[in-house]
């Protein structure tokens, strides 16, 4: 599965929020399942971000999110994300 959750992102915060962003990529890296992370901007509206992560389940990222060293860096980003669903099943690939 994977798991997309953008950002709105004001410029004068778009240097901080990608170190912390950064942060939660590497710590969540270190979860089981955990597949592979990345931090874009769209090209077309700059304060927009979205972060990608691919699981071998919902189950694996769920706990992943719950776990405390994860919670610490990702919860004070929330408040930037844009509410909207964010997990997603793969339904094909190639």
């Amino acid at each position: 599965m994977i798991a997309i959750t953008r950002y709105r992102v004001p410029g004068e915060d778009a240097d901080g929020f990608a170190e912390r962003m950064t942060a939660v990529l590497t710590a969540l890296s270190a979860s089981p399942g955990f597949r592979s992370g990345r931090l874009a901007r769209t090209v077309d509206d700059p304060d927009l971000w979205a972060i990608v992560t691919e699981w071998d389940g919902a189950g694996h990222y769920r706990r992943a999110l719950g776990d405390y060293a994860v919670r610490l860096q990702f919860i004070p980003l929330a408040a930037l994300a844009v509410d909207e669903p964010g997990a997603y099943e793969i339904v094909a690939s190639f």
